[in-house]
Formats: C-alpha cells, sequence, structure tokens
C-alpha cells in the first residue's frame, strides 16, 4: 500500500473531517500543543541547567532531576496525542512534509538522550554517591537543549515547508 493511499484513507475518514469540519478542534488542539511544548522545554532546559552545572548548584542533581522529569514525560505524551489529532486532521499536508520527519527524529531522539541520561539519576543514590555530574552528561545537556530549540524552530517551520 503506498503512502498516498494511507494518506487518502486518512484524509477520507471520518475523524478526519470530524476534525477539519469543527471550527474549534484544531486550534483547541494546536494550543494544548504549544502548551505541552513550552512544559516539556521549559522542564529540559532547567534540568539540563542543573546537569550543566549552571544554576541550582546547591541543590542535588538528583533532585532537580526528579523534580522535572515527570513533567518532561507528560508533557511528551500530550505533545504526541495532540500531534496524532493534527495529522489525521491534515495528513496531506503532514505526512509528506520532510521538515515533520525531521521533527519527528528529533523529537524521538533528544527524548532518548534525556531519558538515558536522567535514567541513573532517576534510581536512589547510595551513600557512596557523590553528586557530581561527568562531563559527558554536562556536554549532552547543552546537546539536548540545543536540539529542543530546533525541535521548536522545526514545529514552526512545518507550516511554510512542502
Amino acid at each position: 500500500m503506498s503512502s498516498e493511499l494511507i494518506i487518502a484513507w486518512i484524509y477520507a475518514s471520518p475523524l478526519s473531517t470530524a476534525i477539519r469540519d469543527m471550527l474549534w478542534v484544531v486550534p483547541s488542539v494546536q494550543s494544548l500543543h504549544i502548551l505541552a511544548i513550552a512544559v516539556i522545554f521549559g522542564s529540559a532546559v532547567i534540568s539540563d541547567l542543573r546537569l550543566a552545572g549552571v544554576v541550582a548548584t546547591d541543590v542535588p542533581v538528583r533532585g532537580v532531576v526528579r523534580r522535572y522529569y515527570p513533567w518532561m514525560r507528560n508533557a511528551l505524551i500530550v505533545l504526541l496525542a495532540t500531534g496524532l489529532v493534527m495529522i489525521i486532521g491534515e495528513p496531506d499536508r503532514v505526512l509528506v512534509n520532510s521538515t515533520f520527519w525531521l521533527k519527528m527524529a528529533l523529537v524521538m531522539g533528544v527524548f532518548s538522550l534525556a531519558w538515558l541520561v536522567r535514567r541513573p539519576l532517576l534510581q536512589p543514590a547510595g551513600p557512596d554517591q557523590p553528586d557530581e555530574v561527568n562531563p559527558l552528561i554536562k556536554a549532552f545537556a547543552w546537546l539536548s537543549i540545543a536540539l529542543w530549540c530546533v525541535v521548536i524552530i522545526c514545529g514552526r517551520w512545518i507550516a511554510y515547508a512542502i
């Protein structure tokens, strides 16, 4: 089955038609999507800046990561759900857009990076574990901030790319 047939099938579905025909759905879903990216970005930046040793250096790294990781995870769920609604509503515009696919790859990549870096910090610390951050983790924190910025740029660019 070709991608054009899948896109046409999604576009012709009652759910896709309902999303497009109800005037309040698209702006509401887009607003929730933007709020979710703001939450995920804000949580990532605060915890990444702590991992990089820039802010809240008087607070244990584990405490900052534990505080913000659930916000990131839950915002990702909202982000994916609202994104799915937008895809179903306009599959012919979104699924053929290379910027959309770049954004999807970046979201999965940067969230995987965040999870890999934060996973050990979500576990209880042993008595012999210092609160120091590995220099490689600091580099990953800066990379994470940069990648989240690119995700946001790609999200905006989707509307203008063909």
